[in-house]
């Protein structure tokens, strides 16, 4: 099993790029960049799409879902058809609240846990894929979800939050080339803040 493509979770659009919702694209971007990788418009997919060749005859995909949130699954499906490319094989990089700030986990099954973007990912895809969750909790008591998610870290926690972009892309890029048991092995367990 070999993760071909690569789906960030997020919303179109500069008014949410900032957002809690949107930290799996800064990390997939960041990637992204670090690999030299160039974003192409991919408007049959409903998508930006990035193409990865990292070893001879080998490629993977780096995706970014236009469709909103709540339709995500429908871009990664659309690609994931064309491309021929099975559910094992697709990584999803998100925002978890349920996870401290910072913190990152790798798995492979569970519920949506309240993510619109995942619950249509398994609707599109069914379970299986591969989930790296990007910790951006916990929400404050009494706070609305949606208004959590969509709203924009405090600058304690973007600084934060940028000093750990770098853990968070190596942790996506070990994930890519040592696999899901690696992975969980390594980054599942609780980083000291």
């Amino acid at each position: 099993m070999s993760i071909t493509l690569v789906a960030a979770l997020g919303n179109p659009g500069r008014n949410y790029a900032p957002s809690r919702h949107n930290y799996g694209w800064v990390v997939l971007e960041a990637l992204a960049r670090q690999k030299g990788l160039t974003w192409k418009q991919a408007p049959q997919f409903e998508a930006e799409i990035a193409r990865w060749d990292y070893a001879p005859g080998q490629t993977r995909w780096l995706l970014k879902p236009l469709t909103f949130m709540n339709e995500s699954g429908r871009a990664v499906g659309a690609v994931a058809r064309y491309y021929k490319i099975e559910t094992p094989d697709i990584a999803a990089v998100y925002d978890d609240l349920t996870i401290d700030l910072g913190l990152t986990k790798v798995s492979v099954t569970g519920s949506p846990g309240g993510h619109n973007g995942v619950a249509s990912l398994i609707e599109h895809l069914g379970g299986g894929f591969v989930r790296y969750r990007l910790g951006v909790g916990p929400k404050p008591t009494g706070m609305e979800l949606t208004d959590f998610v969509l709203g924009n870290f405090t600058p304690e926690q973007h600084s934060f939050l940028t000093q750990k972009l770098d853990t968070h892309v190596s942790g996506l890029d070990l994930l890519l080339s040592r696999g899901v048991e690696v992975a969980m092995n390594q980054l599942n367990r609780r980083d000291a803040k």
